[in-house]
């Protein structure tokens, strides 16, 4: 390189380097509606916020589409329990980014995250994909017809009503509070979002 200007080595040096290194993975990230960052590297773990899921997958889930076979589900179950799909979706999203394999450390488990008790009080198998999904949105529209209002609702869906009822609204902690924020802004810019309020 002897006789080539200081700028020119330099960029030799820096193109043999490049051409050098071992190509890296793939990685993406995914901001969540609560600032919460995933990274995707090939197969990965993610936390999702609002059950504190830890779900093993290989690349994301479609930002904003279930699968076929989930969203039937859940149009299905919605129906017969007058909720919202798009709330019922964005709740299923929130909970487990649609992966019925989630599992939490509570143990809550499934696309909809049923708690052990919540699914033994509703009479379902939480492993069961139809079974988590009708009991989650059975849980939902109770929670609405409880409170009668969006937000109190999904804060009782996360933190439980007694909670809700005991601080006469979203209660004071952080996980319900971003929780309830995160689903809402999911709502908020989906189509028909009105139809959730």
């Amino acid at each position: 390189m002897a006789g080539l200007p200081p700028r020119a080595v330099i960029l030799t040096a820096l193109a043999g380097a490049l051409l050098a290194a071992t190509p890296a993975g793939a990685q993406v990230l995914e901001i969540g509606d609560d600032g919460a960052v995933t990274t995707y590297s090939g197969p990965a773990i993610h936390t999702a916020q609002g059950a504190e899921s830890i779900v093993q997958e290989t690349r994301p889930a479609v930002r904003g589409k279930a699968p076929h076979d989930i969203a039937r589900l859940i149009a299905e179950s919605s129906a017969r329990h007058a909720v919202p799909v798009a709330l019922a979706e964005a709740v299923a999203w929130q909970e487990s980014r649609f992966n019925h394999a989630a599992v939490s450390p509570k143990g809550a488990r499934g696309v909809m995250q049923l708690s052990p008790t919540t699914a033994s009080d509703l009479g379902v198998d939480p492993s069961d994909l139809r079974a988590n999904i009708e009991g989650g949105v059975a849980y939902l529209a109770k929670q609405m017809r409880t409170f009668g209002d969006v937000r109190l609702a999904l804060a009782a869906y996360n933190a439980g009503p007694g909670a809700v009822q005991r601080y006469g609204g979203v209660p004071p902690y952080a996980e319900t509070q971003t929780y309830v924020r995160a689903i809402l802004a999911r709502l908020a810019a989906s189509p028909g979002a009105g139809a959730a309020r």
